[in-house]
């Protein structure tokens, strides 16, 4: 099963809809982003892993795989770290995963689990109409 959140991507002051997709899959323990993440992005598995197990979640042995998609479209900052958090809580079934749709995600997580403001309320807010 995928589980899905939608956030944005910034293209200077336009936003563009993202589709944040996590499979949880056996095989080899591994946490994987992929769809060009820049390195700001990629170290959201870090924040993410230490957000959740300071909220009381494990995350499971298992091959966890996040897709930002469209894949051809490049992906920078930390504001993918809430998305890609409440997408794996879906997926893990630590909240129901159809709770999720109809909303569009963004920001940071600090490593105790809070979340850190971002910039680019208003665009993300334009590109959810």
């Amino acid at each position: 099963m995928v589980t899905r959140v939608s956030t944005v991507a910034f293209e200077g002051i336009e936003a563009r809809t993202v589709d944040v997709q996590v499979q949880i899959s056996p095989g080899a323990v591994a946490f994987t982003i992929v769809g060009l993440p820049d390195k700001a992005v990629a170290e959201s598995r870090e924040r993410v892993r230490s957000a959740l197990i300071a909220s009381g979640l494990a995350l499971p042995a298992k091959r966890i795989t996040v897709n930002l998609a469209p894949a051809d479209l490049p992906k920078e900052g930390s504001h993918y770290d809430l998305p890609i958090a409440l997408a794996v809580m879906g997926a893990i079934g630590a909240i129901p995963a159809d709770a999720l749709g109809g909303f569009t995600v963004l920001g940071e997580l600090a490593l105790d689990g809070s979340i850190t403001a971002v910039a680019g309320a208003l665009p993300a807010a334009m590109a959810a109409h």
